[in-house]
């Protein structure tokens, strides 16, 4: 079962913020994702984040791609718009929907799979437009939905369940947004919500496209090629039944680190990712700075996280199209559809 809705009880002890609702109202349907998984952490931040920033879920369009990231719009704000697209065509519906109407606050999430493959020339086109949205990739490396094969962003020498090493050189969404014109990027870590939660705000506030990726261990893909205990040597031997899968339990990944030091996590296969938090004499407003200090730190051997860059001076999609104020979702027909002798009156000033 896909959709789980969650029991509509509410905790006396909630407080409410200035709309009077509380963090339980910005909540969605139960989660269907592996137990443990980094994706359900993302989750619980975007709704703190839009919880704290007083937001109206009526107000919010939340739209994905497929792919196990793309579920989660599910799991916050029921009470949002939403739209589920195909493989990779989140950004053009997302660009379609926030020119018909810009008064709705946009938050579009991906993985990389969605984003980094079939999706990366749409998501280089709404970065290039400047389109005014939240642009959230949770990048665990791999395509979960399809059973763990390598996606565009996994490191070279990581090894997949069968044991095999990536040899294909990763897309970094940081390095490709930085080097496209991205006005906001930032990275962060999903078992680091007193980061991340302030990183969403910040994005969700940005005028423009904010990129945010942040790593997302995925719990599932850790079991390794001649175990008889493996979903694959399971499913060669088994009597089918009835079409069902269980993965086991497994403890959620958390990190508590200081700004401008360097944490290592040991991820659920054993691998060990080193988070440098940028400290805060680090300056996100200089493009080729952040270029810089980016490539010097994973060179090293380390992933940055925090807001790496920003630029304030964008021109977002609506100023630069010079659109009209009001959404074209509310203006009269009459307006946007003239009629024959208009349009006739129009090309005859082209004669």
């Amino acid at each position: 079962m896909s959709y789980i809705k969650k029991p509509g009880v509410h905790h006396p002890s909630l407080q409410p913020n200035k709309l009077g609702l509380t963090v339980r109202d910005y909540e969605g349907s139960m989660s269907t994702l592996c137990a443990g998984c980094g994706h359900d952490s993302i989750t619980a931040a975007v709704v703190r984040a839009f919880y704290e920033l007083d937001t109206p879920p009526h107000m919010v369009a939340k739209v994905s791609g497929i792919g196990c990231s793309s579920k989660t719009p599910t799991y916050f704000l029921s009470g949002a718009h939403g739209f589920n697209s195909a493989h990779g065509r989140m950004p053009s519906i997302a660009t379609g929907a926030s020119a018909a109407n810009r008064e709705l606050t946009y938050i579009g999430v991906s993985g990389d799979g969605d984003s980094l493959s079939i999706g990366i020339g749409q998501m280089a086109h709404a970065i290039r437009r400047n389109l005014n949205m939240l642009y959230l990739v949770e990048n665990n490396g791999v395509y979960g939905l399809t059973k763990g094969q390598f996606s565009a962003s996994a490191d070279i020498g990581s090894k997949s369940k069968k044991g095999e090493a990536n040899t294909q050189p990763p897309i970094d969404p940081v390095m490709l947004a930085l080097s496209i014109g991205a006005t906001f990027v930032a990275r962060s870590f999903s078992g680091d919500k007193a980061q991340l939660v302030p990183i969403l705000k910040a994005a969700l506030r940005h005028k423009g496209f904010a990129l945010v990726d942040v790593i997302s261990p995925c719990v599932t893909f850790n079991d390794h090629e001649g175990s008889t205990k493996s979903y694959l040597h399971t499913r060669k031997h088994r009597l089918p039944i009835v079409e069902t899968d269980f993965v086991p339990p497994a403890a959620e990944i958390v990190a508590d680190i200081a700004e401008g030091a360097v944490a290592s996590v040991t991820m659920h296969d054993g691998s060990v990712v080193r988070f440098r938090k940028v400290a805060k004499d680090y300056d996100p407003t200089h493009r080729g700075a952040a270029w810089s200090y980016l490539q010097e730190r994973q060179a090293s051997g380390e992933v940055p996280v925090g807001l790496l860059y920003l630029d304030n001076q964008g021109v977002e999609m609506h100023d630069g199209a010079k659109t009209v104020d009001m959404p074209l979702s509310r203006v009269p027909f009459a307006e946007l559809c003239p009629g024959n002798k208009a349009l006739q009156d129009l090309q005859e000033g082209y004669r």
